[in-house]
């Protein structure tokens, strides 16, 4: 659990959207940037491709990032796992086939001031749905898969498993229609006690910005494959 819990919770906002963001030269060059980096995970029983946004690839895309991010949200540190020689990662990208269950990206230091975390769509057709149910643990994927409980060896920067939130946020069953119209990819017993605040329909020169606290997921919403990147950040 993190330490500085009141702290976290003075920063939280609502998610929030930010539109034209970023030009279609611009979305192109993240694209490029995405193709020329090394893939660090390739994930086939999942169907995703992850590759770490290591510094030095494009400075003008890290300061054209960091400057935007920063008119938004004030001044912030970048929370991100390092390379073996002690670089900082900018970000994650992610190429899904499928889609992405139920996590919360909270950080592996307890001792982070958490703060927002951003999505980039790089492909059109997505959408990401953000829960109101907070976790003010460390990062991890939600399940009642036991196959997927049993994974205790896990490699640096993985979420670890937990079924810690079944029952945590009440016992009211997950809304049927939300769950056949987003969800339908998710066991709706792992949702039980959840209820969706936003969901955010991917749009190219947009940019999510929610807070690592919120549970969230993919949808279902899939054609062929999609590409983002998320950033993490602390105070």
């Amino acid at each position: 659990m993190h330490k500085n819990i009141d702290e976290i919770k003075k920063n939280e906002k609502p998610p929030k959207v930010l539109k034209n963001l970023y030009s279609a030269e611009e979305i192109k060059e993240f694209l490029n940037l995405y193709q020329s980096l090394p893939t660090t995970v390739h994930n086939k029983k999942q169907n995703v491709i992850k590759k770490r946004w290591l510094q030095g690839y494009s400075k003008k895309l890290e300061d054209l990032f960091c400057k935007k991010l920063k008119e938004e949200i004030g001044d912030f540190k970048m929370d991100n796992l390092q390379t073996d020689d002690g670089k900082d990662i900018y970000g994650l990208f992610q190429e899904s086939y499928n889609p992405i269950g139920l996590h919360v990206d909270a950080g592996f230091n307890f001792d982070n001031l958490i703060y927002r975390q951003t999505l980039i769509p790089l492909t059109s057709v997505g959408s990401t749905v953000i829960f109101k149910n907070r976790f003010y643990g460390g990062s991890t994927n939600f399940t009642l898969d036991k196959n997927e409980l049993e994974k205790k060896t896990l490699n640096y920067g993985q979420n670890k498993r937990s079924s810690e939130h079944y029952g945590m946020y009440g016992e009211k069953p997950f809304d049927k229609e939300a769950h056949e119209k987003y969800l339908k990819h998710e066991d709706i017993e792992n949702l039980k006690g959840l209820e969706i605040d936003f969901v955010y329909e991917w749009e190219l020169g947009s940019m999510l910005i929610f807070d690592r606290t919120n549970l969230h997921c993919s949808s279902c919403k899939i054609e062929g494959k999609k590409i983002g990147l998320t950033t993490f950040t602390k105070k």
